[in-house]
């Protein structure tokens, strides 16, 4: 057998410097990663041959280095396995299982109840334990298997978090190209504080190409006034809407994301904190607080609102010059575009 591990020996003796008594790689990884160090060790001890050296070297004390040593058997490396600490003798509870079964009733009958509260209630029935005692029992009985738990109202969350279907907004695809109108409109909100007590949500709506605005204001930030918003748009804009741009608020998910779906426009999620990918529309925001909600008296009936919002919507698309534009109108733009791009709208469209 001697002569079997000389020949091993000086096959891997290239390629593990200083193991001269490593047999192969294959008995190396049976060991732990415990072992593996401490047999660094003795790589080390055997190619300078000085034990103060490799204590050094590997930051241990020369005691355990020399308690290792003497267990150490080159032929067989589990010698270099920790052993079990456990005693030979273990104390055993004294606790009869009478109270064992009433520590487990009443914990299985109280699950979020602590040991304290079940040492009270034990010295109510004439049961003198300490509540560390309760502790322990409970403590055995979970690693035993045989108390039953409510089930972690967080670990339960996030596991239908897991199993949540995954949403139909995606991340804008790096290649995707914005070179017509509706190819990419950018929708936000904006909160419009009439009274005190009185609150509206404009939707806006910003194309990325010609610049054209659709606005709607709602009493509630919800998804089904994002999904009425979604119709308000595809009467209003000239174009057909491809691709919609959204932050993560509520009001873009459920009854928005499923109309988006069901008309086939491409929704796409910004990233968390990134309001400036949204630049467009959170300009256009500026803009109608500034020269809207700062110049007129806003209507308190959401109907009237709605009708100064049309009004202005049309002074913003038809009448107002936009100088990202070259002072064009969006639909001025909109309509030169239409004659630059005649023969690719033929065939879009």
């Amino acid at each position: 057998m001697r002569g079997r591990i000389g020949v091993t020996m000086s096959r891997y003796g290239s390629i593990i410097p200083g193991s001269n008594f490593i047999t192969s790689l294959s008995r190396q990884s049976k060991i732990s990663r415990d072992a593996k160090k401490r047999l660094r060790w003795f790589d080390h001890y055997r190619k300078y041959g000085n034990a103060r050296l490799t204590c050094r070297y590997f930051g241990i004390s020369a005691q355990t280095f020399y308690r290792w040593k003497r267990r150490f058997d080159k032929y067989d490396l589990t010698t270099l396995e920790g052993l079990s600490c456990r005693p030979h003798r273990v104390r055993r509870s004294q606790i009869s299982s009478h109270v064992v079964g009433r520590i487990k009733e009443l914990r299985e009958q109280y699950p979020r109840w602590g040991r304290d509260k079940l040492a009270v209630l034990l010295h109510r029935e004439g049961i003198e334990i300490s509540s560390s005692t309760v502790g322990r029992v409970i403590n055995r009985l979970k690693a035993r298997g045989v108390l039953r738990e409510p089930i972690n109202t967080r670990i339960a969350k996030l596991a239908r978090k897991r199993k949540r279907k995954p949403r139909y907004a995606t991340r804008i695809p790096k290649d995707y190209r914005v070179e017509a109108p509706g190819d990419l409109v950018e929708v936000d909100t904006l909160r419009v504080k009439l009274l005190p007590d009185l609150v509206r949500y404009q939707f806006s709506a910003r194309d990325v190409i010609s610049r054209c605005d659709g606005l709607r204001a709602y009493c509630r930030q919800s998804s089904f006034a994002g999904s009425l918003f979604l119709e308000y748009l595809e009467r209003k804009f000239p174009f057909k809407i491809k691709a919609i741009q959204i932050d993560g608020g509520s009001e873009f998910k459920k009854h928005f994301e499923k109309a988006c779906q069901e008309k086939g426009i491409l929704l796409f999620l910004l990233p968390p904190n990134s309001p400036k990918l949204n630049g467009h529309v959170e300009r256009a925001n500026r803009t109608h607080r500034e020269e809207f909600y700062e110049v007129e008296e806003i209507e308190l009936k959401l109907e009237d609102h709605n009708k100064q919002l049309e009004e202005w919507e049309y002074v913003y698309n038809h009448i107002r010059p936009h100088q990202s534009l070259d002072y064009l109108t969006p639909y001025e733009y909109y309509q030169q575009w239409l004659l630059n791009h005649r023969d690719n709208v033929s065939l879009t469209y």
